[in-house]
């Protein structure tokens, strides 16, 4: 169990506490978007095999605009898994719902997944890491040397030109900000509810200012292998994508600065 050392963790367990509510230790966040043919399959291996780490946890579903059976889907796992929780944001917005997901955690350590992923490996080596508090952040880096992303080659091409304009334009120094990440939620909730992209880039810009602010980022590598045809076309994204990186610029890059 990761202690309560801080002032807001006192306040999280305190709440817990006063409501009732049993003490979650790991908040798995899931944002989701029409999922309907694997959500299932994925929430019925996923939830087992968290029980293996034998700590409490909770799955946070964040729901967003889905138009298929995600959801009824996932309200009628909820009765056979009481870890399942079920949020939903009326729009497609992935930033949107994962944030969400991060402000209504309510464990100590937040890990950041992929429906389609759910890699449990992945969360058993971060936890180890921020449990002997060698960071704050551990990121599932798909880009970066051991990885193995066998994603089809537009995919992983996108990625690594997203990498190398967030590198050109905002001096990220990682490899990756997008997929999976666990971090100790205390000190990185502020940084969430100061993010001003949604959609896409949402996740970007938590990296980003979190490397800024100074907190403590490992990556390591992951393995990726795609399980299904994206739900959001890529070369529908493109126009957005380069829309609110010239946000994410502007807001670090000059706003940030008028504002100190």
């Amino acid at each position: 169990m990761a202690p309560v050392n801080d002032e807001s963790d006192v306040n999280d367990a305190e709440g817990s506490q006063a409501t009732g509510e049993p003490q979650v230790d790991i908040s798995v966040v899931i944002p989701v978007y029409n999922e309907e043919p694997i959500v299932e399959r994925a929430l019925r291996q996923l939830v087992p095999q968290l029980r293996t780490l034998e700590r409490p946890f909770e799955v946070i579903i964040a729901a967003n605009g889905c138009v298929d059976q995600t959801v009824p889907i996932v309200r009628e796992l909820m009765e056979t898994f009481e870890e399942v929780v079920l949020l939903e944001c009326p729009e497609p917005d992935y930033g949107a719902a994962l944030r969400l997901g991060i402000q209504s955690a309510r464990g100590f350590i937040v890990c950041c997944d992929e429906i389609d992923l759910c890699d449990v490996d992945f969360h058993r080596r971060a936890l180890r890491r921020l449990d002997h508090d060698e960071c704050e952040m551990v990121i599932g880096s798909k880009a970066m040397r051991g990885s193995r992303d066998r994603r089809p080659f537009t995919r992983r091409a996108a990625t690594r030109i997203i990498n190398g304009m967030l590198w050109a334009s905002l001096g990220f120094e990682g490899t990756d900000t997008h997929g999976l990440k666990a971090f100790l939620r205390a000190p990185l909730l502020p940084i969430v509810d100061s993010c001003a992209v949604s959609k896409d880039l949402f996740a970007s810009e938590f990296v980003i200012r979190s490397e800024r602010a100074g907190i403590r980022i490992q990556e390591i590598p992951i393995e990726l292998e795609e399980q299904r045809t994206p739900p959001i076309n890529l070369v529908g994204r493109v126009p957005r994508v380069f829309k609110d990186l010239g946000k994410l610029v502007y807001v670090i890059r000059v706003q940030d600065k008028l504002g100190k």
